[in-house]
């Protein structure tokens, strides 16, 4: 077969010169060899021989710093959940009323007695206690003594007993609500409530 290409060049670089890996390094380049990065370094990394990336490309460091974005959203979104109040424990709900209505009826009583104190030390009684005993006084008595009769310990014995009417009372009508409630839930599905986290 005839070779029609005619002579060919030779290069000698690759019949007498050395293999690559038999290759001297160049006489610039010392120490390993880092390709160069795409992307630049995380702001406080080093990249190459251990300087900075913004030292490297001539960078300042004022222009190395990511800064935030304007206008950017920094108070925080309120989270919102919406539940439903389907069933009311009766036994609980009796418990609940029947504390608050003691408390409420001990309240019932200090108040009623602060305030005969008050009244007591203006007058009130007395003043009115003379004008019903003058109105209703006769030549045999003397009339409706009001004084002896809104006297403290009556009083107190008189509230205590409607704190006591009012503990059993209100202990009874609130479990019969949360029965109500119960079966008026199963209809329309009880009471939603939303709740937001507290910022």
């Amino acid at each position: 077969m005839t070779d029609t290409r005619g002579p060919q060049p030779q290069y000698e670089g690759y019949a007498t010169g050395p293999l690559p890996g038999e290759r001297e390094p160049a006489p610039g380049q010392a120490g390993p060899y880092h390709p160069p990065q795409a992307y630049p370094s995380p702001p406080g990394g080093t990249q190459g021989g251990g300087l900075p990336y913004g030292a490297q490309q001539g960078v300042g460091p004022a222009q190395t710093v990511r800064k935030p974005r304007t206008g950017a959203r920094t108070t925080p979104r309120t989270r919102k959940a919406r539940l439903r109040v389907s069933k009311a424990d009766p036994w609980s709900v009796m418990k609940v009323s029947f504390l608050l209505s003691i408390a409420l009826g001990i309240c019932t009583v200090v108040a009623s007695a602060v305030l005969w104190m008050v009244m007591d030390a203006m007058g009130v009684f007395s003043t009115v206690g003379g004008t019903i005993s003058e109105a209703t006084g006769s030549n045999e008595g003397n009339g409706f003594d009001l004084q002896a009769f809104l006297s403290l310990p009556r009083v107190l014995i008189f509230t205590s007993v409607i704190a006591v009417i009012d503990v059993v009372l209100a202990t009874a009508l609130a479990t019969l609500g949360a029965f109500i409630y119960n079966l008026s839930a199963g209809f329309v599905g009880g009471v939603e409530l939303t709740l937001a986290e507290d910022e």
